[in-house]
């Protein structure tokens, strides 16, 4: 079913919405929320909570692409559950690692929220990967939003694992000479 057709049935209320995005995007959700959280039962309890999630929001938001809508909401609520299993060992993990990288690009969350809007900062990085070359974007994609392990992404492009790490540094300097430029506190 296109994804037109799946909104207008959560704009009716049908149930059957829940069952047609599953369909759709179940096994998509379920690799983003294994990814994160490297449990099954986890990754099904963020899927499940996803289209509960997905019920709330439509309406009232109408998402042009379901699947990145629904993508994103498993996202968020794969990483709410991550932080709370490891809320007291931190540490560990493609996650961790993954965010630790960043961290050189992006202040915390306090002096973002005091410093810029959240959708500045947004648009700012769409930017940023607009500019980048499709191999580079594939790759930053895949770690820092994807949680992928370098392992995994050199064995996806067939890249060596060294090649992979000096992608995502250039990419993580050009990212943060990028937020300087624009603005955002590094």
């Amino acid at each position: 079913m296109e994804d037109q057709k799946i909104v207008e049935l959560y704009w009716n209320r049908d149930e059957t919405a829940i069952a047609e995005t599953k369909a759709k995007y179940g096994n998509y959700c379920f690799s983003i929320a294994q990814n994160i959280l490297h449990n099954q039962q986890d990754a099904e309890e963020a899927l499940n909570d996803t289209y509960l999630g997905a019920w709330n929001a439509i309406p009232p938001h109408h998402p042009l692409n379901l699947g990145t809508f629904i993508g994103k909401i498993t996202r968020r609520l794969s990483l709410n559950i991550y932080r709370s299993k490891t809320a007291e060992k931190r540490g560990g993990g493609q996650i961790a690692v993954s965010l630790d990288e960043l961290d050189e690009c992006i202040a915390d969350e306090k002096s973002l929220r005091d410093s810029l809007d959240d959708q500045v900062i947004a648009d700012c990085i769409d930017e940023f990967l607009s500019d980048l070359k499709e191999s580079e974007r594939r790759v930053f994609v895949c770690r820092y939003w994807y949680f992928d392990s370098i392992e995994d992404i050199a064995s996806r492009f067939r890249y060596s694992e060294s090649k992979v790490k000096m992608m995502l540094k250039r990419s993580r300097d050009r990212l943060r000479e990028h937020l300087l430029k624009e603005g955002v506190v590094v």
